[in-house]
């Protein structure tokens, strides 16, 4: 896909109102192409055998297969990447779609702008990790669902040096690598080398991973 054509999407919700709403919502930005829409994870999937598709906005609870098997059989077949839509009080299962290989997660009511920038993102190959609703929800799952054992230390962290876990704790709490310099008074660069060393080390897939880990280790506290 050239530079210039637009990003190609395809809406899986079994919810009409919601695909005919996004549908006509990002049909208005030309960086957009919706070229399909389904009612449920397996058309989704039947579908994606036939269709050139580059990000796929995934409700989570579905008949006949729901958004976290879809999610998870579409990356395991190296298919294209995947954002979570959820609503304000959706339970775990939007945390086991990023568990799954959803690039990250967004509310359904979340304003246009940020909708768009977050598709972006996903296309770039970036994690949708920073916006506080995502914090807050991730907040609840980590409450909800503590890690076996309470919040005792993963070996794995035992790689990391002092100043990696402290940029994993900031990394945990959703700051960019702009807001981690800032808090840490390090350049953006070097946050960013701190960032891939640490998903290297923990052998993470992206930035989704590591929040989630740091949040299921009680790196981060849950907000009251």
């Amino acid at each position: 896909m050239s530079d210039d054509a637009p990003i190609r999407l395809m809406l899986v919700d079994d919810q009409e109102m919601y695909r005919t709403g996004f549908r006509m919502v990002l049909s208005t930005r030309p960086e957009f192409e919706v070229v399909a829409d389904a009612e449920d994870g397996q058309a989704a999937l039947e579908m994606l055998a036939d269709l050139e598709v580059d990000v796929v906005l995934m409700d989570v609870r579905m008949p006949r297969m729901d958004g976290v098997e879809a999610t998870r059989r579409i990356r395991e077949a190296g298919g294209p990447r995947v954002l979570v839509l959820t609503t304000f009080d959706l339970d775990e299962h939007a945390y086991d779609a990023i568990q799954a290989g959803a690039s990250g997660f967004l509310l359904k009511d979340a304003p246009l702008e940020e909708l768009a920038a977050a598709i972006r993102h996903v296309h770039a190959g970036d994690a949708v990790v920073a916006p506080s609703t995502t914090k807050r929800l991730l907040d609840r799952f980590a409450a909800q669902r503590p890690a076996a054992g309470g919040s005792a230390p993963d070996e794995r962290l035992e790689e990391l040096t002092a100043r990696e876990r402290e940029v994993l704790v900031c990394t945990g709490r959703g700051l960019s690598n702009a807001e981690i310099a800032a808090e840490l008074v390090i350049s953006e660069n070097t946050a960013r080398v701190h960032v891939q060393r640490i998903l290297t080390k923990l052998q993470l897939r992206d930035r989704v991973q590591a929040v989630v880990l740091a949040h299921r280790l009680g790196l981060v506290p849950p907000a009251t």
